[in-house]
């Protein structure tokens, strides 16, 4: 069963359609990579699914279930059993690292013992064992990154949504990152879903690739398909 799926969804905003006719579908465990120039509707499919936004026409499916239809949201994003990463990361300034993580989990009603336990796993795991009572401006660029990930993961979420978390980081430092997102995957088994305009970064977190042009699918393939229908846009636009 899918984890996953979207069922030929559109969606406007005012005049403007952002997506036309979209589907979908990741399984288990997959890391697929939505990739395509800004403005070309990749955001609005990660908020679609993780309940922000309803879809005009169509369904959005998790683990089956119907979660959103035609203009209606069924089941609100708290009970979608998801994280997700924005691109400005969004913490609370007036939160600590510890604070960040337990929001969430007090609005789910975790107990007590049950939050102190997974927040310190969480935390070790990205490597900010010892940092729970700072605050996101006394760390570094990195280390927000890392509060924003630990906050999606300490839910034990069966999918993570991420949006451009890397765009603006150096090279170094976003290379280190994918590396991480890889190992925590590859630890935790979650289903990635993963939007991002590089294609480099798409290609090594990805293994399978949608890409996206004017809301629309135009391939939904392996990282080599990828590759070569981008070489093939290339060559017919020169």
């Amino acid at each position: 069963m899918n984890i996953v799926e979207i069922q030929r969804v559109s969606k406007r905003y005012g005049r403007q359609a952002v997506l036309r006719d979209f589907s979908l579908a990741a399984g288990p465990g997959e890391r697929v990579v939505i990739l395509g120039p800004s403005g070309c509707g990749k955001t609005t499919v990660l908020r679609l699914i993780a309940g922000f936004e309803a879809p005009d026409t169509g369904q959005v499916l998790l683990g089956g279930q119907p979660v959103s239809r035609k203009g209606r949201i069924l089941v609100p994003p708290e009970a979608r059993n998801l994280g997700m990463v924005f691109q400005d990361l969004a913490l609370w300034p007036h939160l600590t690292v510890r604070g960040n993580l337990e929001f969430g989990l007090r609005a789910r009603h975790v107990p007590r013992a049950e939050r102190t336990r997974r927040i310190r796993e969480t935390l070790e795991r990205v490597g900010l064992g010892g940092l729970e009572e700072r605050r996101p401006a006394a760390l570094s660029g990195g280390q927000q990154q890392r509060v924003a990930l630990a906050r999606a993961l300490v839910l034990a979420p069966r999918l993570l949504l991420m949006d451009e978390p890397l765009s603006s980081l150096d090279l170094d430092l976003n290379l280190r990152l994918r590396r991480e997102i890889l190992a925590l995957h590859e630890a935790l088994g979650f289903t990635l879903l993963y939007v991002t305009h590089d294609r480099e970064e798409a290609f090594d977190i990805a293994t399978r690739v949608v890409l996206m042009h004017r809301g629309c699918v135009i391939l939904d393939g392996s990282v080599e398909e990828a590759r070569r229908r981008l070489r093939d846009l290339g060559r017919d636009s020169s």
